[in-house]
């Protein structure tokens, strides 16, 4: 497993306990967050805030399916969450990361809701 692959695993278990700190040491300072569709973070405050966005309670469970790495690395998976007005939803998911010394730069998240 290369060093940027590592680096996204250890992002993706940061999220599963929303532990902030894993998280945000694994980003540059003016990370991109795109998750399209949503909302478009810039910057580690920004990222920050939606770790544990307002409208979702808790850490969301995440299954990695597949991770490919070709320069950049891909995850897809699933994932359950609690959304506080709608109760629990489950997802798909595709992050693709981009790198620039050594840290995560951008991240393009896609995400569809399963029945």
């Amino acid at each position: 497993m290369t060093r940027q692959t590592q680096l996204v695993h250890r992002y993706m278990d940061g999220f599963r306990r929303s532990d902030h700190g894993a998280i945000l040491g694994c980003l540059a300072e003016d990370v991109v967050w795109t998750i399209h569709g949503f909302r478009t973070t810039h910057g580690k405050a920004e990222f920050d805030d939606e770790i544990e966005n307002p409208a979702f309670e808790g850490s969301p469970e995440l299954t990695v399916e597949r991770t490919v790495e070709a320069g950049d690395v891909v995850v897809t998976g699933t994932g359950i969450g609690q959304h506080r007005a709608n109760g629990p939803f489950r997802f798909a998911y595709s992050d693709l990361f981009t790198f620039r010394e050594g840290l995560i730069a951008e991240v393009d998240s896609y995400v569809v809701p399963l029945p």
